[in-house]
């Protein structure tokens, strides 16, 4: 499987997907609990950006597009019908591209990272 560096346009877009996402209330906030003598009450209003949270959805993004590939490319070697080549390919593909595209953005978090650890202060 070839690897090529990914263009800095796809790990902007990819960074404005995880700003996106980290944008979107919580469930949490968006259900108003009502207590037992039926007074509504308040949803929690948070404004705060849970890195972790958005690093480790799109690590679980990535993994499950793996498993998706991973699963068709079985099914078509089993024989079933169902799924064609086509399928098989696009799903490989996509799975292929979402993980460069984490790998670049970890390289750049890394790169980041040790060009602030070697800042003087």
């Amino acid at each position: 499987m070839k690897t090529s560096a990914i263009d800095s346009g796809r790990i902007e877009a990819m960074l404005a997907q995880l700003k996106a996402a980290a944008q979107k209330p919580s469930t949490e906030t968006l259900v108003q609990g009502v207590t037992g003598s039926g007074i509504a009450q308040k949803p929690q209003a948070t404004n705060r950006v849970d890195f972790a949270e958005v690093l480790k959805s799109s690590i679980n993004q990535v993994n499950q597009a793996q498993v998706k590939a991973e699963g068709l490319g079985k099914s078509f070697a089993m024989g079933d019908d169902r799924v064609s080549l086509s399928d098989v390919m696009i799903a490989g593909q996509k799975a292929n591209i979402s993980l460069q595209a984490t790998i670049q953005v970890r390289n750049r978090l890394v790169s980041a990272y040790q060009d602030i650890m070697n800042m003087q202060v």
